[in-house]
């Protein structure tokens, strides 16, 4: 699996950015993408995820600002980020099938 991880960049708190996340190769029928992210001073952490309900579940500190798409044609995963803060800055990285991409950086200027 492949994935291509992208649109991070500066924004100022409470703006908005839209993730992107395209996967190629052989990606399993059974795998689930999510989003994790390393901020300053702590280790990766999930964000949000699809979950094998078909639903989406988001960390806390996310809910209600975050929203998880994806184009199943396209084997693309969006993450809809409104009302950032300055701590949501870190890198972000997308995660299909024991795979991470490279990471997109969001900085969230106060």
């Amino acid at each position: 699996v492949q994935l291509q991880a992208c649109g991070g960049g500066l924004v100022q708190a409470g703006g908005s950015l839209r993730l992107s996340c395209a996967a190629s190769g052989s990606i399993p029928g059974d795998a689930l993408m999510a989003w994790y992210r390393k901020t300053p001073g702590k280790q990766r952490e999930l964000v949000a995820t699809f979950t094998s309900a078909g639903n989406t579940y988001y960390r806390d500190f996310v809910r209600g600002r975050f929203t998880l798409s994806r184009d199943t044609l396209q084997n693309t995963a969006y993450l809809q980020m409104n009302n950032l803060k300055p701590e949501d800055s870190g890198i972000y990285y997308c995660y299909l099938s024991d795979t991470f991409g490279q990471g997109t950086q969001v900085t969230v200027s106060s």
